[in-house]
């Protein structure tokens, strides 16, 4: 059971299902339990969520989903391969990042130590 405070589900809005799985399987390994046709959900190591096609899309708004990795650039073009589009890239005091937009326009970053 998730303490209090602690981040416990993202939703994410994803219009079209089939190719949100499709991408985020191929770039970061991620597993689906669907319940029913229009909602899919993720179960990650730390935190679980899901993609829902009723949310909107909205880009330089809101929360900013940020996941790690050990190889940004090797992610990177796991990202790319699976026909992510990659925004901008920066870094900053202990690590750098990139930021990428999914198959419906939502964008997210992934940032590395290393």
């Amino acid at each position: 059971m998730p303490s209090d405070g602690q981040i416990d589900y993202i939703e994410i809005p994803a219009p079209d299902i089939a190719a949100t799985k499709a991408f985020y399987a191929a770039a970061f390994g991620w597993t689906f339990t669907d319940y029913g046709p229009d909602y899919t959900a993720f179960d990650g190591e730390k935190v679980a969520g899901g993609f829902n096609p009723e949310r909107k899309v909205v880009r330089d708004a809101g929360a900013l989903v940020i996941l790690y990795a050990a190889d940004l650039a090797a992610m990177e073009a796991k990202v790319v391969a699976a026909g992510g589009e990659i925004g901008r890239r920066h870094e900053f005091p202990g690590g750098r990042r990139f930021h990428f937009l999914d198959p419906n326009g939502n964008e997210l970053a992934v940032w590395s130590d290393k």
